[in-house]
């Protein structure tokens, strides 16, 4: 599903080792490292859920990116943003949550991810959603089975920057940063003229770091939706960003 009259692209190596240099004090690190453990022992034993979401239905399996309270920072803006006229791309779609909340305005969507369960998940949904029609979903790491060129990019990073230890912990961890480096370094040639980015993170990831990519690629940044959270007595920010080259 090429965009009219684009040459596939060659498949863009993504492996070359992350540049990342940690932003994150060592004392609030320890605090994510022990959250990440019980959010990772809890998802372990919930097994598979059925999740009631920005009026749509999803199944999602444990080794999947869960939908949490603040998704809906990043969903409620794509459906604010996406346009009938839109070629999407969601970026390590999951279970394929912002691709079906796209396809249910734009012309064509592409849903990536690396993970097998995730891919198997996003065709269940999409056919749950009834809008299978519009969605191609891929096997892909970052960009490498991505082809032609997107009006807008959707990416929900894996906020941790540890080693997973399983494809469960895979959904939510992404070592040194690899694949969200590799993204903002590829994803200005995959946009549009009018191409525009939507990526969610918060400070219980390396948010510092996020920016700092950012503005190495020169994209302009605004954001669109914002939430905290205080746990423990810490502050946690969650923020949806606009992107523009």
């Amino acid at each position: 599903m090429a965009e009219p009259g684009a040459t596939p692209a060659t498949p863009e190596p993504s492996s070359r080792s992350s540049d990342y240099s940690p932003t994150v004090p060592a004392a609030d690190v320890e605090r994510i490292r022990r959250w990440h453990e019980d959010a990772y022992r809890s998802r372990k034993a919930l097994g598979e859920q059925v999740i009631e979401y920005l009026g749509r239905s999803f199944v999602v399996p444990p080794e999947v990116q869960p939908i949490t309270p603040t998704s809906s920072l990043l969903g409620e803006a794509v459906l604010a943003e996406v346009r009938p006229d839109d070629r999407v791309l969601d970026m390590g779609t999951g279970s394929g949550v912002n691709a079906i909340l796209a396809a249910g305005t734009a012309r064509e969507v592409v849903a990536v991810d690396i993970n097998p369960h995730a891919l198997a998940a996003a065709r269940r949904n999409a056919e749950r959603n009834g809008v299978a029609d519009r969605i191609d979903v891929r096997h892909s790491d970052v960009f490498s089975a991505v082809d032609g060129r997107f009006d807008l990019i959707v990416f929900d990073p894996p906020f941790r920057w540890f080693a997973p230890r399983d494809l469960t912990e895979r959904a939510t961890t992404d070592e040194n940063y690899r694949a969200m480096t590799a993204f903002f370094r590829q994803a200005r040639r995959h946009l549009t003229e009018r191409g525009r980015m939507l990526v969610f993170f918060g400070t219980s990831g390396d948010l510092g770091y996020l920016e700092r990519l950012i503005a190495e690629e020169g994209f302009a940044k605004e954001v669109v939706a914002r939430a905290e959270l205080t746990k423990e007595g810490w502050r946690v920010e969650y923020l949806t960003f606009r992107l523009t080259p």
